[in-house]
Formats: structure tokens, C-alpha cells, sequence
């Protein structure tokens, strides 16, 4: 989940983040052309150099491995065809968000059932979504988070939002517990002095990034604040957590770094500091089981991190190249990586088992960049995948990807 381009917003802001994750291509390169389709996409993936000192990590796919998919439906959020800033599945419901307005549909039939945050427009655009328990937690333009609920007779409710009232009362009367944010103005060490940008959950906990370049820790059961990180240099674009607790920010200043709580400790600190992008880092996604760290960034790379053995952070591994224009977001599910991008497609990739990757596939049609990605795996048929994608153009598309490996049973039957 990652933060889209002022350029695209629609609320006027009177800077211009140092980030660029808009459709504008992030390198003076020529682009590759939009008619390239099949097999000569994927070929012509492997030609396309960007960080050259980072290795590929890309083959060509196997001809044993069949791919095929499908549409099984499109549809615009609004009429006026605003960006759609964000997806999120939750059980059986997609959310996507258009504005400031989050709709709610049924994730098998895209169905519409509800739509919520309708009638606030001052919070400004809702740039990521979040689900702890029975509470859903929206991060908004002006630098507050909204907590809502499902309930029996209203709908979706709000409950407050971060940081909430009790939460500033027990604050606001020491000097101690305001911070600078700007020359002659200070705030309370509890709020976001700009946008946020994403949402991280883990084990109870709310994680947010924005772009006053700070992390933030939430408790869910009570919605209190518990930490407020200075975290990079930048605006901060992309949150991912671990199982573990461990913590990744991924940021304009072209760096990613990793938090972690030492023993005995109750507070995050650095562990350490990724830097091999060239460019502002959009998104980042990390594999099931946490072992792996991917970040897409402005410089149309896709790098790899992998956990060492004699340390507790990841170092690069290699990277993936084939889009021509900025990552804006990356999502893992099952074995496969999910990259959408400013070239307006979305690419499929898959790691086998010498570690390289292989792009399975490129998702076409979409007529602006790709901001926002979710999936998830068919529970019924095996490699078969559900993709929900949303861009700038105003639409959600819904894929149906199958991914059939080959069957060596019959040969194994033989030589027995």
C-alpha cells in the first residue's frame, strides 16, 4: 500500500514532494512501446538496463509453465472517473478508494454493497486502508487516520480519529510532548503534520508512514500512540511489516530502512539502512514468511532483498527489470509478485527454485498508471489467482490468472 503523486491529487498543495510516482516516466530513457505484447514483452524485459550495478535475477519463462487470464470485469468508483488511490481486501469485500470516498464491493461478484467517508471531503484524499479486528482504519491527505466500524443500524461509523481527543488532552499541557515540524510552528509528538501516505497492521498494532518523514506506532485496542519515529530525510511513501515485528519504511530520499525493538527493549530502533535505488522508493511487499523484501522505485527497478544468515537484515540480492516507467506498487500473494507501474501495466512475476524469476505475465489495459494492487489465491483451484487492479484512469479492473505447472507424475509412473 503507497502514496500517490501530488501531481495526480486532487487536493492543490502549494509544494511539490521531491518523490515522483505519476505518470511522468522517472528517466530520460526513450519508453517502450505500448503495442509490444506476448512473448516479445518478456524478451525484451531482459534488455532493459536500469541500476546496472545491481544483477538481473530474471530468466525467460519455462515453456513447461502455461499462463492464461482473463477480465472478469471493469468498472469506474465515480462518474467524474477520479484516481483510484487504493485497494484493499478484507475477507469477502474489496475496498477501493476514489478521492475521499471508500466503496465497498463484494470481492467474487463486484457487486457494489456500501460507500462510506461520502460526506467528508475536508479530510482530503484517502491514500491507504488498514483492518485490525472489527475496526478499519483510513489514512487521509490532512494527517489524520479515521477509525471505523461496521454496525447493525448505521453502517459503516466512525469512530474517531488518530490521534483522538482523550489521546491529545493527556499531551497538550506539557511542553516536553511538542515537536518542531516547521520553522515557528510545533505540534504534538502524537500527529502528522502532513499527509499519510500508508498503512501498515501486525499483531494489534497500526503502523503509519507520511510525509512529515516520520513512522508511527498505534496501539489498536485503545488507539493511543505509542511511538513516533523521525524515520528518513524525505517524505516516507511505503510501510511493510514483518510477522516478527520488523519493521520496513521505504522513502523519497531513495532509501529504505529496517526498525526493529532490541531486547529488553520497549521502543523501535535502526537496524539498518538499504540504499541501492537511484531514485524515490514507491512500494514495498514482503513475501509470506518475511524472508523477503521487494521495493519498487521511481528508477523502473524492482529490487530484491533477501535475509542473511549472519545478520538480521536483508541485503540485495538482484533485481527485476521490464516496466519503463516508476513502480508505484507491488503486492505478494502465494509464490507470485504483483508490480503495477506508471507504464500502465501490471506484470506477474514468479520465483522458481534457483532463486531467479521469471515475468509470467503483462496485464494490459489500463489508460494511466497503475496505483494500487491486491489479490488473492483462489482457496477451490490451484494456481489459480484473483487480481484486483486500480489507476489513475478512474478504473478497477478484476483478473482471473492461472498459472499451470507441469505434471511429471505421468513420467514418474513410467520409470517405476
Amino acid at each position: 500500500m503507497r502514496v500517490i503523486s501530488k501531481l495526480f491529487d486532487s487536493d492543490k498543495r502549494k509544494r511539490t514532494p521531491k518523490h515522483l510516482d505519476s505518470g511522468e516516466s522517472a528517466t530520460s530513457s526513450s519508453s517502450l512501446s505500448d503495442a509490444t505484447t506476448g512473448s516479445s514483452s518478456l524478451h525484451s524485459s531482459l534488455s532493459l538496463q536500469t541500476l546496472p550495478s545491481v544483477p538481473s535475477l530474471q530468466k525467460i519463462p519455462s515453456a513447461t509453465v502455461t499462463v492464461s487470464h482473463s477480465v472478469t470485469s471493469s468498472f469506474k468508483l465515480r462518474e467524474r472517473s477520479l484516481p483510484v488511490t487504493c485497494l484493499a481486501v478484507n475477507g469477502g469485500y474489496l475496498f477501493a478508494v476514489s478521492g475521499h470516498e471508500v466503496s465497498i464491493y463484494d470481492r467474487d461478484m463486484c457487486a457494489h454493497l456500501d460507500t462510506f467517508n461520502g460526506q467528508d471531503p475536508f479530510s482530503g484524499t484517502v491514500k491507504s486502508v488498514g483492518f485490525s479486528g472489527e475496526k478499519i482504519f483510513t489514512a487521509h491527505q490532512d494527517g489524520k487516520i479515521g477509525v471505523w466500524k461496521l454496525t447493525a443500524k448505521s453502517g459503516y461509523k466512525q469512530l474517531t480519529t488518530l490521534p483522538t481527543l482523550n489521546d491529545r488532552l493527556r499531551r497538550f499541557a506539557l511542553p516536553k510532548n511538542y515537536v518542531q515540524v516547521r520553522r515557528h510552528k510545533k505540534r504534538l509528538w502524537i500527529e502528522h503534520a502532513d499527509a499519510v501516505t500508508a498503512l501498515a497492521v501486525n499483531d494489534g498494532f497500526i503502523y503509519s508512514v507520511s510525509w512529515d518523514k516520520t513512522l508511527k506506532i498505534w496501539r489498536a485496542s485503545d488507539l493511543r500512540c505509542k511511538e513516533s519515529i523521525k524515520a528518513h530525510d524525505d517524505a516516507v511513501n511505503a510501510v511493510a511489516v514483518s510477522a516478527n515485528g520488523t519493521v520496513y519504511t521505504g522513502s523519497a530520499d531513495r532509501r529504505i530502512r529496517v526498525w526493529a525493538k532490541p531486547t529488553g527493549s520497549k521502543r523501535h530502533a535502526l537496524v539498518a539502512t538499504l540504499e541501492k535505488h537511484k531514485s524515490a522508493v514507491n512500494a514495498l511487499a514482503l513475501n509470506d514468511d518475511g524472508s523477503v523484501l521487494f521495493s519498487g522505485s521511481c528508477d523502473r527497478s524492482i529490487l530484491v532483498w533477501e535475509r542473511e544468515d549472519t545478520c538480521d537484515y536483508m541485503a540485495v540480492r538482484g533485481a527485476l527489470r521490464g516496466h519503463d516507467k516508476a513502480i508505484l506498487s507491488l503486492f505478494n500473494v502465494s509464490d507470485l509478485l504483483l508490480s503495477g507501474s506508471a507504464d500502465r501495466t501490471v506484470r506477474i512475476w514468479r520465483r522458481g527454485s534457483d532463486s531467479s524469476y521469471s515475468c509470467l505475465e503483462v496485464l494490459y489495459g489500463h489508460t494511466k498508471p497503475v496505483k494500487s494492487l491486491a489479490a488473492v489465491k483462489d482457496t477451490e483451484s490451484d494456481g489459480v489467482v484473483s487480481i484486483v487492479s486500480g489507476s489513475l484512469d478512474g478504473e478497477v479492473k478484476c483478473w482471473k490468472v492461472s498459472v499451470t505447472k507441469p505434471d511429471h507424475s505421468f513420467y514418474t509412473n513410467l520409470v517405476q
